[in-house]
Protein backbone atom coordinates (compact mmCIF):
# COMPACT_ATOMS: atom_id res chain seq x y z
CA UNK A 1 0.00 0.00 0.00
CA UNK A 2 2.69 2.51 0.92
CA UNK A 3 6.05 2.64 -0.77
CA UNK A 4 8.08 5.84 0.45
CA UNK A 5 7.32 7.11 4.17
CA UNK A 6 8.35 10.54 5.31
CA UNK A 7 8.64 10.39 8.93
CA UNK A 8 9.28 14.43 10.80
CA UNK A 9 11.74 13.63 13.81
CA UNK A 10 11.97 16.32 16.53
CA UNK A 11 14.84 15.68 18.20
CA UNK A 12 12.32 14.84 21.52
CA UNK A 13 10.67 11.55 23.15
CA UNK A 14 8.18 11.81 20.86
CA UNK A 15 10.23 10.50 17.95
CA UNK A 16 10.49 6.58 19.55
CA UNK A 17 6.46 6.57 19.47
CA UNK A 18 6.32 7.00 15.76
CA UNK A 19 9.28 5.20 14.93
CA UNK A 20 8.25 2.39 16.38
CA UNK A 21 4.86 2.75 14.89
CA UNK A 22 6.29 3.22 11.10
CA UNK A 23 8.90 0.65 11.53
CA UNK A 24 6.29 -2.02 11.67
CA UNK A 25 4.16 -0.24 8.71
CA UNK A 26 7.33 -0.41 6.73
CA UNK A 27 7.88 -3.55 7.35
CA UNK A 28 4.47 -5.19 6.41
CA UNK A 29 4.44 -2.61 3.43
CA UNK A 30 7.68 -3.17 2.32
CA UNK A 31 8.03 0.15 2.33
CA UNK A 32 10.93 3.04 2.55
CA UNK A 33 11.47 5.34 5.44
CA UNK A 34 12.49 8.69 4.96
CA UNK A 35 13.28 10.69 8.05
CA UNK A 36 13.53 14.07 7.90
CA UNK A 37 14.28 16.81 11.00
CA UNK A 38 13.57 20.62 10.70
CA UNK A 39 16.38 22.48 12.14
CA UNK A 40 15.38 26.04 13.69
CA UNK A 41 18.22 27.45 15.31
CA UNK A 42 18.98 31.01 13.99
CA UNK A 43 21.87 29.36 11.55
CA UNK A 44 19.35 27.23 10.27
CA UNK A 45 17.30 30.16 10.04
CA UNK A 46 19.26 32.35 7.98
CA UNK A 47 21.25 29.48 6.47
CA UNK A 48 20.94 30.25 2.93
CA UNK A 49 20.19 33.93 3.36
CA UNK A 50 23.30 34.91 5.55
CA UNK A 51 25.37 32.03 3.50
CA UNK A 52 26.24 30.25 6.68
CA UNK A 53 27.96 27.56 7.23
CA UNK A 54 26.26 24.15 9.32
CA UNK A 55 25.82 24.87 13.54
CA UNK A 56 26.65 22.85 15.95
CA UNK A 57 23.47 22.48 16.37
CA UNK A 58 22.42 21.48 12.83
CA UNK A 59 26.14 18.98 13.06
CA UNK A 60 24.38 17.41 15.73
CA UNK A 61 20.41 17.51 14.45
CA UNK A 62 22.16 15.40 11.36
CA UNK A 63 23.83 12.89 13.47
CA UNK A 64 20.70 11.89 15.35
CA UNK A 65 18.52 10.79 12.14
CA UNK A 66 21.50 9.41 10.81
CA UNK A 67 21.66 7.45 13.97
CA UNK A 68 18.61 6.31 14.04
CA UNK A 69 18.56 6.04 10.32
CA UNK A 70 21.67 3.44 10.76
CA UNK A 71 18.97 1.46 13.89
CA UNK A 72 16.21 1.32 10.94
CA UNK A 73 18.66 -0.35 8.10
CA UNK A 74 20.07 -2.47 10.97
CA UNK A 75 16.77 -3.93 11.79
CA UNK A 76 16.34 -4.75 7.87
CA UNK A 77 14.78 -1.83 6.66
CA UNK A 78 15.08 0.54 4.11
CA UNK A 79 15.66 4.37 5.26
CA UNK A 80 17.23 7.33 4.20
CA UNK A 81 17.52 10.57 6.27
CA UNK A 82 17.21 14.50 5.51
CA UNK A 83 18.14 17.09 7.57
CA UNK A 84 16.16 20.08 6.35
CA UNK A 85 16.30 24.37 7.44
CA UNK A 86 13.29 26.40 7.70
CA UNK A 87 9.48 26.21 8.16
CA UNK A 88 8.99 22.98 9.51
CA UNK A 89 5.70 22.39 7.92
CA UNK A 90 6.67 23.81 4.70
CA UNK A 91 9.99 21.79 4.77
CA UNK A 92 7.78 18.34 5.73
CA UNK A 93 5.28 19.58 2.90
CA UNK A 94 8.05 20.02 0.11
CA UNK A 95 10.03 16.91 0.98
CA UNK A 96 7.00 14.59 0.67
CA UNK A 97 6.43 15.90 -2.94
CA UNK A 98 10.19 15.89 -3.77
CA UNK A 99 10.97 12.67 -2.22
CA UNK A 100 7.75 11.27 -4.07
CA UNK A 101 6.50 10.14 -0.31
CA UNK A 102 2.95 8.46 -0.46
CA UNK A 103 2.78 8.53 3.27
CA UNK A 104 3.36 11.49 6.08
CA UNK A 105 3.33 9.79 9.76
CA UNK A 106 4.17 12.29 12.45
CA UNK A 107 4.20 11.84 16.25
CA UNK A 108 1.66 14.84 17.85
CA UNK A 109 2.46 15.73 21.60
CA UNK A 110 -1.72 15.91 21.96
CA UNK A 111 -2.07 19.64 23.09
CA UNK A 112 -4.75 20.89 24.46
CA UNK A 113 -6.51 23.58 21.83
CA UNK A 114 -5.77 27.03 23.64
CA UNK A 115 -1.87 26.12 24.13
CA UNK A 116 -2.06 24.52 19.98
CA UNK A 117 -3.74 28.19 19.00
CA UNK A 118 -0.49 30.30 21.55
CA UNK A 119 2.24 27.89 19.73
CA UNK A 120 0.36 26.72 16.63
CA UNK A 121 1.02 22.74 15.49
CA UNK A 122 3.05 21.78 12.61
CA UNK A 123 0.80 18.36 12.39
CA UNK A 124 -1.83 20.62 12.08
CA UNK A 125 -0.43 22.96 9.67
CA UNK A 126 0.88 19.80 7.27
CA UNK A 127 -2.12 18.22 6.79
CA UNK A 128 -3.72 21.43 5.49
CA UNK A 129 -1.02 21.95 3.61
CA UNK A 130 -0.79 18.50 1.43
CA UNK A 131 -2.57 15.96 -0.28
CA UNK A 132 -0.62 13.48 0.68
CA UNK A 133 -2.42 11.09 4.03
CA UNK A 134 -0.81 12.01 6.61
CA UNK A 135 -0.81 9.53 9.83
CA UNK A 136 -1.24 10.95 13.05
CA UNK A 137 0.28 8.92 16.36
CA UNK A 138 -0.01 10.55 19.70
CA UNK A 139 2.58 10.33 21.79
CA UNK A 140 2.09 9.34 25.14
CA UNK A 141 2.25 11.10 28.30
CA UNK A 142 5.41 11.89 29.96
CA UNK A 143 5.94 10.43 32.87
Amino acid sequence: MYTRILVPLENSRTDACIVEHVSALARANGATIVLIHVADGFAARNLKQLDLQDSEEMLKDRDYIERICAKLTDDGLECESLLATGNPANEITDAAVREKCDLIAMATHGHKFLNDLIRGSVADSVRHNTMIPVLLVRSPPAT
